[in-house]
């Protein structure tokens, strides 16, 4: 098996942890929080327990670990861990008013990155005796991209180019809009970045196989058809990542396991993902 074209995302800077839950928080108490302010004196600590509702495999470890400069954080498991219904995930203990206006913030990004690492790894132990990699895509929450990428690399995924600025694919709209000769400007590309290619089609792949290029991708081909595509490419080098793309669910993912593919890629991980369910339970308040 190839190695992954990018680098993966396993740490979450905390800065940029914290400037997205201000955005957040922005969004959703743009001035202030009146019914905290309300009922809650503004000296008042709380602590509140984290549980889960469902049973999922737990993404968010390292943005309970960014709160730690406001709350007393005890977290029970780790990332990546298979949680059943009812289990306790982390305790925050700090000032009420802060723990209320953060709670549905808090609980909402937990509850996503949760969703996809669970549907993540349903699709990785699918493949995981063949060694194909699970990839994501740029189908990503506008403004989460990070964070969900993170997740897709907690259910055991791997992550496929961060941003359009990662590498290049060259994909069908491309070639048709392509300034000059397209294999022209494949076989004068000298940049650094990683080069990949989408075929729909075998006379585009025979024709691509003879420039040198780091990846292909075998978009929306029925099973048999990629298997042939793999085939070819295989006959004439060993070293090209293979990536197969395009209509791949966890019903038929089992017929794209085919010798010779490094990597099945899915927007599904993402937009196909649902939520798990988390809540934030108050014990006393303390003064």
């Amino acid at each position: 098996m190839n190695k992954p074209l990018y680098e993966q995302m396993n740490i979450i800077d905390k800065d940029y942890i914290l400037s997205k839950l201000e955005q957040f928080l922005l969004e959703d108490s743009p001035n202030g929080d009146p019914t905290t302010e309300l009922t809650v004196d503004i000296e008042k600590n709380a602590s509140g327990s984290i549980i889960c509702e469902d049973e999922c495999v737990f993404a968010g470890e390292q943005i309970l670990n960014a709160l730690n400069d406001d709350f007393q954080i005890s977290i029970f498991t780790k990332d990546g861990t298979d949680l059943q219904k009812g289990q306790k995930i982390a305790t925050l203990e700090g000032n009420a008013r802060q723990l209320l206006k953060l709670e549905r913030i808090l609980l909402n990004l937990l509850q996503r990155l949760s969703g996809i690492a669970t549907l993540t790894k349903k699709y990785v132990n699918i493949v995981n005796p063949s060694g194909i990699k699970i990839l994501d895509t740029r189908k990503t929450t506008p403004g989460l991209r990070l964070l969900e990428k993170y997740a897709v690399k907690i259910g055991g995924g791997y992550n496929h180019r961060l941003d359009l600025s990662s590498g290049l694919l060259i994909k069908d709209n491309h070639w048709v809009a392509s300034k000059e000769n397209f294999y022209k400007i494949i076989r004068d590309y000298n940049l650094k970045l990683p080069l990949q290619v989408e075929v729909d089609n075998e006379n585009q792949l025979l024709d691509l196989l003879n420039y040198k290029v780091d990846a292909i991708l075998l978009d929306n081909m029925e099973p048999e058809y990629a298997k042939r595509c793999v085939d070819i490419i295989r006959a004439k080098n060993k070293s090209i990542f293979i990536e197969i793309s395009g209509g791949v669910t966890l019903e038929n993912l089992s017929d794209y396991i085919i010798d010779g593919v490094d990597a099945i890629s899915s927007g599904a991980l993402m937009h196909q993902a649902q939520n798990q369910k988390l809540k934030l339970e108050f014990m006393e308040a303390q003064i």
